[in-house]
């Protein structure tokens, strides 16, 4: 091997694993902004329902990333870890003081899942480029994952906002 063969493969590495980090971060993110939301659903259960079934599977993904960086004799980033769950906390804070939080939280949520698949589309490129098969199928199965999720926000967001409308409305309590 040359010496711009190894430093190329070496680069294609660093990519991979700062992107493993940046996923694993962004999860983190993913479970703050959850745990937020969770609490605030009491008028729309199936959206509470699933976001409860979504943290059980991001929480898997944290752990398929975390074997992914193992196998590659890496770590997770603890300090970009911790900023992206404050920033996800505050984040799902922001709209807690809003009259209409569930149709931010929504179309918030809506974003931060295509952000998620856009990443793992990209990681699996890395990894395939990188030279790193066996990351693949634990990639792709999150992939999966979020766009299940997006399928549900998509489907579930006209219930939303009739939901949230029709409370309006009533003078009910319509934003969570």
């Amino acid at each position: 091997m040359t010496t711009q063969m190894a430093a190329d493969d070496a680069a294609l590495r660093h990519e991979f694993v700062v992107g493993l980090r940046n996923a694993h971060a962004l999860e983190h993110q993913a479970l703050a902004i959850m745990d937020r939301q969770i609490d605030h659903l009491a008028q729309y259960a199936e959206v509470e329902q699933r976001l409860r079934s979504h943290r059980g599977e991001t929480e898997r993904q944290i752990e398929r990333l975390e074997r992914i960086l193992e196998s590659l004799d890496e770590s997770h980033s603890t300090v970009k870890d911790m900023t992206m769950s404050i920033t996800g906390t505050l984040a799902a804070l922001g709209h807690s003081f809003a009259a209409d939080e569930i149709l931010k939280n929504s179309f918030a949520n809506i974003a931060f899942e295509n952000f998620e698949k856009a990443s793992y589309k990209a990681l699996i490129i890395m990894a395939r480029e990188a030279g790193y098969p066996d990351a693949v199928p634990l990639l792709e199965e999150t992939l999966r994952e979020e766009e299940a999720m997006i399928v549900f926000l998509d489907e579930t967001l006209p219930l939303i906002v009739t939901r949230y409308l029709s409370l309006r409305a009533a003078g009910e309590q319509a934003s969570h």
